[in-house]
């Protein structure tokens, strides 16, 4: 049978003597660029859901697609998981 070894060093960077995986990084970045991008998008939208026109804050609008793509991906991240 093949032995799978993974390499168990992950990339990272060390800042002020604290070690920092790139992952973790990435993700603190994309969360500042989407928690900004939200804070300066505030004006008011109209939004057709299927049979009712609604006008909303985009920041609302913004957040709410936020989660849900977050949802999907964190179910899907598990679902491959479970393979």
């Amino acid at each position: 049978m093949a032995d799978k070894t993974t390499d168990s060093k992950r990339s990272s960077v060390t800042v002020g003597g604290r070690e920092y995986r790139m992952r973790t990084i990435g993700i603190a970045v994309l969360t500042v660029l989407a928690v900004w991008f939200v804070a300066v998008n505030t004006d008011s939208v109209a939004i057709t859901l299927w049979v009712a026109d609604v006008t909303l804050p985009l920041w609302l609008v913004l957040v709410v697609t936020l989660v849900v793509g977050a949802a999907i991906g964190w179910m899907a991240a598990r679902r491959r998981a479970k393979r």
